[in-house]
């Protein structure tokens, strides 16, 4: 385990039994990563803040359910974020479904400083060389759905494949990708 995930771990323990400081840390180390992830999702920033901060909140109240066994700290905290932006972007949609009206989109601005676009430059790349290393049908199931937002059934109408093989190659893609990034 590197040094990060630890540090990860040890501030969510922390907040688990209530430590409004480890929880700050905690925001203060990743909140940057989950914004820009969920930026990335969202494509507009106040909806992408809403749901950091929303994701906080579920972390704040959850954080003793987090299982060490089942992934990193991180991961989890990115599946939090992942699935309340998904679901805003289904509200979203519904929202658009019932009303004509076809407003354009914000473009997202982009506030970040020049530290952070260097971390998240140097985490791409990792994330990039260990991706390069998986079988394809794994790569392009967890680019859908970690990185366009693809639900399952979605993936899988995609890839024109069952949602076994799907789950499957995602599960398995994750655990190459942990792996590889914890190396």
């Amino acid at each position: 385990m590197d040094d990060s995930n630890l540090l990860h771990l040890r501030l969510l323990s922390a907040t688990a039994q209530g430590d409004r400081s480890a929880f700050a840390e905690l925001y203060q180390e990743l909140g940057g990563r989950l914004y820009a992830i969920s930026l990335q999702l969202l494509k507009q920033r106040e909806l992408a803040e809403d749901a950091v901060q929303e994701a906080f909140v579920r972390i704040w109240h959850n954080a003793g359910e987090y299982q060490q066994d089942k992934g990193l700290v991180l991961t989890w905290m990115i599946s939090i974020v992942r699935y309340r932006a998904l679901d805003m972007l289904r509200a979203s949609k519904r929202r658009r479904e019932i009303s004509s009206n076809d407003d354009e989109i914000d473009e997202p601005i982009d506030e970040r400083g020049p530290h952070t676009e260097l971390f998240e430059k140097r985490d791409r790349v990792r994330i990039d060389n260990c991706m390069d290393n998986l079988d394809q049908s794994q790569r392009n199931a967890i680019q859908l759905a970690y990185f366009k937002g693809f639900t399952h059934h979605e993936v899988c109408a995609h890839l024109d494949s069952p949602l076994g093989s799907v789950k499957s190659w995602i599960r398995r893609g994750l655990e190459r990708l942990k792996r590889c990034l914890e190396s």
